[in-house]
Formats: C-alpha cells, structure tokens, sequence
C-alpha cells in the first residue's frame, strides 16, 4: 500500500503539512515521529503507525527527495532486462539468467528437501522416545502399593 495523494483545489492545514514533511524526504518523517516518542510516547506510536500504514517511507516523493531514484528497487531490474543492443552480450545474459535462476530452483528444492528430511528425523526420533517411554514399566511408590 503506497500513499497517493490527490490534490485538491485548496488543501487544508493537515494536508499542507503531510505535503510538506514529504517534500522534505523521510528524514523529516523520522524527525516528527522521535519527537513525537520524547514528548508524549503514545503520540509516537501513533506517528509511527500513521507513517507504516500510509508507506510514507515508500512514497514516490521520499524516494525521489532523498535521492533513490529508480536506479533502485524494481526499476534496476527493468533496467538489467533492457537489450543492450550488442547480441553477443544479450544472449550471454540471457542465457546467464535463464542458469542463475535454474540454480535457484535447484537450491530451493534442494532445501525444501533437507527441511523435510530434518523434520522427519525429528519425529522419528519423538516416537522412538515415546515409544520407549511407553514400553518402560511404571514406576510404584509405597501409597500406589498401599492403595491396592
């Protein structure tokens, strides 16, 4: 959830505030929500609330204030994909990618598989002790004689 405002014609005090701490970055957002923790700590749960549920952080206009363009994030990879115009290279890539992301599933699978295998020796090893537990006689102490 990313926070998009929509401009109105004449915005009020509020929204003249949010849009200022934006422009200003993220580094405002944390100025307001440290002060808002010294001088009344619920108020900064409160600002700390409002900015996660909002994606302050997230905004467009944070990220392009504080300088991460779209060198960063989803549009490096966007970027990376583009041809380069040199087929060699492209096909290199491409081909690169296609067995990174074949090693990938290999080394997920692979750890899906040893996941499975520790947990079933972990239950093996919890019936082997129940079962033991099970087999060993129980114990009688002098009230259990004397009851019977």
């Amino acid at each position: 959830m990313t926070y998009t405002a929509a401009a109105p014609d004449n915005p009020g005090t509020i929204t003249r505030t949010l849009n200022w701490l934006d422009d200003r970055g993220p580094m405002s957002w944390i100025v307001v929500m440290i002060g808002s923790f010294i001088f009344a700590g619920p108020l900064g749960l409160l600002v700390l609330g409002f900015i996660l549920m909002t994606g302050r952080f997230r905004s467009a206009r944070c990220r392009t204030r504080a300088g991460f363009g779209p060198r960063f994030g989803r549009g490096y990879a966007f970027h990376a994909m583009r041809p380069t115009g040199n087929a060699a290279f492209d096909a290199y890539r491409s081909d690169m990618l296609a067995r990174l992301e074949r090693e990938q599933e290999e080394f997920e699978s692979f750890l899906i598989r040893l996941r499975e295998a520790r947990d079933k020796a972990e239950f093996d090893q919890y019936m082997e002790e129940r079962a033991r537990a099970a087999a060993a006689p129980v114990p009688t102490t002098d009230a259990d004689a004397r009851k019977a």
